[in-house]
Formats: C-alpha cells, structure tokens, sequence
C-alpha cells in the first residue's frame, strides 16, 4: 500500500469532518433547531472514507438512509448538506428533501434513500446504464445488514450477478437492524456467507479500518471496470450512537458498547497513521480542527440560508397540479 501522506492526512479530516456533522446535527435536533428524523453514522466513518478512497474520482456513489458520511466522502459540500437539514433554500434539495433525500449528480452522489434496502435495485440499474453506455463507471452500493431482509434486495444483488455488472455492494453491518440484533433475524448471520449462494464473490473485512476497507473497495471496483461483474464486501462495524436521534439504545449490552467504542474507527486511524509516520500529533490536530472550523462555518451558512420560497411549491415535482 503505497499512499500518499497528504491524502491519508485529508481523509483522517474528512473522518472528523464526518463525526463533527453528526455530533452537530445531533445538539441541533436537540434544541429544536431542527425537526424531522435523523440516522447518524457516528462509528462508521472508516466505512464511507476508506470505501470512497478505493474508487476512481468518476464512479457513482449509491446510499441508503444513513447517509450523511457517503455524502460527504464523495465530495458533498457540508454547507449545503446542512442548509438542506435546516430546511433551507440553499439546501441539495432547496429544503424539501431533508436528511435521506440528497443527491449530487455532479459528483457521482445519485442519492440517498429513506426506505430500508431501497438504494439496492436503483444502484443496480445505474450500473446497467453504465455498462450499456460503456462509460466505464462503477457504481458503489452502501446499504446495512437490515436490507438483507428485503425481498428486492436480492432480486438486485442477482440481476447485478447475473448480468456481470460493474457494481460493488457494501454491506456496513453494525450488528443490529434498528434494535433487532443480525443473529436474531438470520439463521446464518454474516450477509457475505449468506450471498455467496447467487455467485457472487463476497469478502468480509474489519469496517473499523480505514486501509482494510480501501483496499477491498479498490479490488472489487477493479474487478467491475474489467467487466468480471460485482462483489459483495461486508465491512464489519458498531455505530456508536442509536438507530436514529430518538433511539436510546437500551437493548444493547455495555460491555459491547465498550469493546466497539475502544475500537472507535477514528482512533484506529489515528493509531495507524501515526505508527506509520505518516503523519504527526500537530498535522493530525490542524486536521481536527479544520474539520470542526467546516461544520462551524456549515451551521452559520444554513443560519443565515433563506426559507424556500412558498410560491417555488409546485416547482421540481414530477407530478403537475
């Protein structure tokens, strides 16, 4: 593995960056700021920056209702992200599609998605038209071990076997489907040994590690762009929080929390990247504190953001009134 330093460095900041938007929006639900639901991805941050760093800058990013890291991994600007969580017209959505409804086409972000299992046929035909279009694109599908237990999500994951397309399917298992431990749902609890029944090739990893993540990523998207077809990668992780904001997350055992939490992905790094000499205490701190100064300034800008517009209401819609 022969990275460069000042990536890793920047990709340790996006991690914070990660955890910061997440820690925010969670005060910000708090005081009322903002309203609605939330899924936050504080613990999976590994998951999203190493997952991202193993693709080509051109390849499409699919998401599922914890999506918030993808995004910004991918390049999502957090200041929009946030006007978007406030409601406002400057928001990826101009205010109207809230926390599981962003996409930055621009980017190869085509969305996030509110219905468990939901991104898993979409990500899936974006993948068709790029192999159709023989653009050479691979499409990364993010979804959690709860979607392994919709019926369309294997009826995708086949078509995407099946028809070799140039797809990598991530699995974030975080162990629980909101607070359904995985080994109550399934009889055989690892999704990757529970696919490989359709031919597809699957391989589990540790999701707490950055480098590990990467490096799968990087070979079963090298695999899709030769036109060998898809894998499933199944990064083993713990979000350190609850299902969503109201989720106390009484169902799950201290002891366990505390094994995850001593494996907290953002230490890991840290560990990793300092052991390495690839970075040093200050370079890692001016990186925690750009991420933190970003989120600052994504909170003050979604402040200041105007309201939509009341008459913009029938605007964007596919339907007409």
């Amino acid at each position: 593995m022969n990275y460069d330093k000042h990536e890793l460095i920047d990709h340790y900041r996006t991690m914070h960056l990660i955890r910061a938007f997440e820690s925010a929006l969670d005060g910000l639900f708090g005081e009322g700021v903002i309203t609605g639901t939330s899924h936050f991805c504080m613990g999976q941050e590994a998951c999203a920056v190493g997952a991202v760093a193993g693709l080509a800058p051109e390849d499409l990013v699919a998401s599922n209702h914890r999506g918030h890291g993808h995004f910004l991994a991918k390049g999502g600007d957090p200041r929009v992200m946030m006007a978007e969580l406030f409601g406002k017209a400057t928001g990826y959505s101009k205010g109207r599609g809230g926390s599981q409804h962003m996409a930055d086409f621009s980017i190869g972000f085509i969305g996030s998605n509110g219905i468990t299992g939901g991104m898993t046929p979409i990500a899936t035909g974006a993948a068709l038209s790029q192999k159709l279009l023989e653009t050479g694109k691979v499409v990364l599908c993010f979804f959690g071990d709860g979607a392994s237990g919709q019926g369309a999500f294997y009826e995708a994951l086949n078509m995407g076997a099946t028809w070799d397309l140039p797809i990598v399917y991530l699995c974030e298992n975080n162990l629980y489907a909101m607070s359904t431990p995985t080994q109550a749902a399934f009889r055989e609890a690892s999704v990757s040994r529970r696919l490989s029944g359709i031919g597809l090739p699957t391989r589990q990893v540790d999701g707490n590690d950055y480098a590990g993540v990467r490096e799968a990523i990087r070979a079963a998207a090298d695999r899709a762009r030769a036109g060998s077809g898809p894998t499933l990668v199944e990064a083993m992780t713990y979000r350190l929080c609850g299902h969503s904001k109201s989720d106390a997350c009484e169902y799950r055992p201290d002891s366990e929390e505390e094994e995850w939490a001593a494996r907290d992905p953002l230490r890991v790094m840290q560990g990793w990247l300092l052991a390495e000499k690839m970075a040093d205490e200050d370079e890692l701190e001016a990186a925690r504190r750009c991420a933190h100064a970003q989120i600052d300034d994504a909170i003050e800008f979604a402040r200041q953001s105007p309201d939509p517009d009341p008459s913009t209401v029938a605007d964007n819609l596919f339907a007409d009134f």
